[in-house]
């Protein structure tokens, strides 16, 4: 009865890890020759294991990355342009402290979006808040809280994320509402928080795809400049996958 009554104690304090411990622990045969302090040492440990797995759930959900991707599984034998120096320095998670922007460029399925989701889960393991979307989501989402009243109220949510991915960056010509609300929320975040991009356009075309000199001048000055390049090029990674299966016998 005891034993039950402890469980559901701990269950209602919402130490659910020191209760999944506790029960590992009646299982053991030895227990009795563990110390208190030993014992507790391993619930408290349980604990912390179920709060930090818990918050990384809770942030990668929030992350809302497009796929799941880990740097643990990223390519690098296929020639598509990976720096393998630049990828170990990314992997640190220095320049999501550092808020350094990270560009990445290349042609359609060379794996842009992979690359970044993995980024992104990377630093979600490492506490980090993150957020990842399509610029042109992103912008549908600031015009509609413009008309709402809520617009800065969301520009300051999106300041206080420590990474921002913004994917199919610079796809189409801006329009001069676009171009404010983009204008706020790289300026918000310049010196003060991470912000990744991935697209097919080339650097050497945003300028004209933002649309307005001074705009573009101001926006680019804030994220080329101390930026980590990754310009990935070669064969389409979904077309690889694709025919290597194709040509794989039947078993």
């Amino acid at each position: 009865m005891m034993k039950h009554v402890n469980h559901e104690r701990l269950r209602q304090l919402r130490l659910y890890g020191m209760a999944k411990g506790l029960e590992a622990l009646e299982r053991l045969p030895d227990r009795g020759q563990l110390a208190f302090d030993e014992q507790l040492g391993t619930l408290i440990e349980r604990e912390a294991a179920e709060r930090a797995n818990t918050a990384l759930a809770s942030r990668l959900k929030r992350a809302r990355l497009r796929q799941t991707a880990c740097l643990e599984d990223l390519d690098l034998r296929t020639p598509r342009g990976l720096d393998r120096g630049v990828v170990r320095e990314l992997a640190t998670g220095r320049w999501v402290k550092e808020n350094r922007p990270v560009l990445i460029t290349g042609p359609t399925g060379i794996g842009k979006t992979w690359l970044a989701c993995a980024l992104g889960n990377q630093a979600a393991r490492e506490g980090h808040s993150v957020l990842y979307t399509r610029l042109t989501r992103l912008l549908d989402d600031l015009a509609t809280a413009r008309l709402d009243g809520s617009l800065a109220r969301l520009l300051r949510r999106i300041a206080r994320l420590d990474l921002l991915i913004l994917d199919d960056w610079a796809m189409t010509e801006l329009t001069a509402a676009q171009r404010l609300d983009l204008m706020e929320v790289i300026d918000d975040r310049h010196d003060r928080a991470a912000t990744m991009l991935a697209t097919q356009v080339p650097v050497a075309n945003w300028h004209r795809l933002i649309g307005d000199a001074t705009y573009a001048d101001a926006i680019l000055d804030r994220l080329v400049h101390r930026a980590y390049r990754i310009d990935l090029h070669g064969d389409s990674m979904r077309r690889t996958k694709a025919d290597a299966a194709s040509e794989t016998p039947d078993t």
